[in-house]
């Protein structure tokens, strides 16, 4: 969305190249968070996809960024393509915290509420969890 803004800003098509490629990057973990999701629903619930409100906001978001790069195959002129495709990011965006952070908590979940931290700011996950949770950090680095 902040490349989208900065090239109508400045129309230069070097921030709509960026804007693609935040999208896609966008694309690519939303997709492999929906994966890992249904892994971890088919162990936790028995089925791979039970229409849950984080799995259905997930999947609107995979049908934004869809439509993000369907909106910019059907536009031919690049000025235009670029214009169009930006002030869609921007509408797109403002459905983020509502998709991921409003939606889940107010209409009931099979996940859990609690955190892997607590309010007295300790550890509530287990330690098979935990050392998974250590090494993703380590290897991040």
């Amino acid at each position: 969305m902040v490349y989208s803004i900065r090239y109508l800003k400045t129309r230069n098509i070097a921030e709509d190249d960026k804007a693609v490629e935040a999208a896609r990057l966008g694309l690519i973990f939303c997709a492999l968070a929906t994966v890992t999701d249904s892994i971890f629903a088919k162990v936790a619930w028995g089925s791979f996809w039970n229409w849950d409100p984080r799995e259905t906001s997930i999947f609107v978001l995979l049908l934004l960024y869809g439509a993000y790069f369907a909106l910019r195959g059907a536009i031919e002129g690049e000025e235009k393509k670029a214009a169009l495709a930006a002030a869609y990011a921007i509408f797109a965006f403002i459905t983020v915290p509502f998709l991921t952070f409003v939606m889940p908590r107010v209409v009931p979940s099979l996940h859990p509420n609690e955190s892997v931290v607590n309010k007295e700011m300790q550890f509530t996950m287990g330690i098979t969890v935990r050392w998974i949770f250590t090494a993703s950090l380590v290897f991040l680095h």
